[in-house]
C-alpha cells in the first residue's frame, strides 16, 4: 500500500513543554484515519505541523515522500484543508470567495463544486459578512471537497452544520473514499468518525495513547449484555469477568471482558424471554480508555498555540 502520509517522533515543545511528544502515525492512500482526543490533547498542533505551518521542535512529517517543512507549498497543491473555525473577506460573496480559493489552490473541479453547493443547499449569491456559521464552514467545506486534493485534512469539519448538512459531508468523504482520495480527519462528533474510519488514533496530553481498527480497539471495553426474564434475574455477580452488573425487575444487564461462557450457561438455565449481546460503540471505548489512569493525565494548552 501506498503511504500517503508518516510521522516519526514528531515533537513541538513551547517553553520546553512538549504539546505533541513523538508521533508515530502512518496512513496509506484511500485511507479515512480518524483523529481523536480531548481539548488540548495536540490535535491541532499536529495538523499545524503537517501543513507546515509551524516547525516540529525534533522528529520528522513526510507527506507523499516529501519532508513537509522543506517542500510545503509544492506540496499544499495536492493538499485541502478545513479547519473548525473559518474567518473570510466579509465583502465578498459566497461565489467569490469559492473562486478566490479555487484560484488560491491552483485546480478545482467546478462541474463538482456546482454539484456540491446544490447538496448542502449553500447560496453563493450572499456576501460572506450575512452568512450563518454553518455556511461559512460550507464555504471551506465546498472548496475544499471540490479541489479533489489527493489528501484531505479535516479540522472539526461539520462544526456548525445542521445534522442534514453533516450528513451531506459524510457522504461527500464517502464519494471522496471511492475516488482513491486519502482522508485524516480530526473530529469531537464519535458517531462521525465511526461511521466513516477506518482505523482511530487517540491523542491524550501530546501522546498517542491508541491506535488501530475498532476491532483492533475492542479490548478498551467490555461487551455489553442484556436480557429480559418471566421472572427476576438470575445471580451473575459472583463470575469473574462480569462488572457493573444491573438487575431490575424482570431485566439484567452486565458488562463482560471474561467469563462469557459461564454467564450464558447461567442465563440460559433461567430461560431468558429476550437475549442481547454487543459489542462497544466508539464512543464506549473512548469513554473506557479516557477512564484509565494515564489518560487522565493533564492535557496540555494545545489550543493556545
Amino acid at each position: 500500500m501506498d503511504t500517503m502520509l508518516h510521522t516519526q517522533g514528531l515533537t513541538k515543545k513551547y517553553g520546553g513543554v512538549a504539546v505533541l511528544d513523538s508521533l508515530d502515525l502512518e496512513l496509506t492512500k484511500g485511507e479515512i484515519l480518524g483523529y481523536l482526543g480531548p481539548n488540548g490533547a495536540g490535535k491541532t498542533t499536529t495538523i499545524r505541523l503537517l501543513l507546515g505551518l509551524i516547525k516540529p521542535t525534533s522528529g520528522s512529517a513526510t507527506i507523499f515522500g516529501r519532508d513537509v517543512t522543506r517542500n510545503t507549498a509544492e506540496l499544499h497543491k495536492h493538499i485541502a484543508y478545513v479547519p473548525g473555525e473559518t474567518s473570510y473577506w466579509p465583502g465578498l460573496s459566497g461565489a467569490e470567495t469559492l473562486k478566490f480559493l479555487a484560484n488560491l489552490h491552483g485546480g478545482t473541479d467546478t462541474t463538482y463544486q456546482r454539484e456540491l453547493i446544490a447538496k448542502f443547499a449553500f447560496d453563493p449569491n450572499k456576501k460572506v459578512r450575512t452568512y450563518s456559521k454553518g455556511n461559512r464552514q460550507k464555504i471551506a467545506l465546498i472548496a475544499a471537497l471540490a479541489t479533489r486534493a489527493d489528501l484531505l485534512i479535516f479540522d472539526e469539519p461539520t462544526s456548525g452544520l445542521d445534522p442534514v448538512m453533516a450528513k451531506v459531508f459524510r457522504d461527500e468523504v464517502r464519494v471522496a473514499k471511492a475516488n482513491g482520495q486519502t482522508v485524516f480527519l480530526s473530529s469531537h462528533m464519535l458517531e462521525e468518525v465511526e461511521e466513516l474510519c477506518d482505523r482511530v488514533a487517540i491523542l491524550n496530553a501530546g501522546k498517542l495513547v491508541e491506535q488501530g481498527t475498532l476491532e483492533q480497539l475492542q479490548h478498551l471495553s467490555a461487551m455489553t449484555v442484556e436480557a429480559t426474564f418471566h421472572g427476576d434475574p438470575p445471580n451473575v455477580k459472583h463470575i469473574k469477568g462480569v462488572e457493573n452488573v444491573e438487575a431490575q425487575g424482570h431485566f439484567l444487564r452486565c458488562h463482560v471482558t471474561s467469563g462469557l461462557d459461564e454467564l450464558l450457561a447461567i442465563v440460559a438455565k433461567a430461560k431468558p424471554v429476550t437475549f442481547l449481546s454487543r459489542k462497544p460503540t466508539l464512543e464506549e471505548l473512548f469513554l473506557a480508555l479516557y477512564e484509565k489512569p494515564k489518560f487522565k493525565a493533564k492535557a496540555t494548552p494545545d489550543e493556545h498555540f
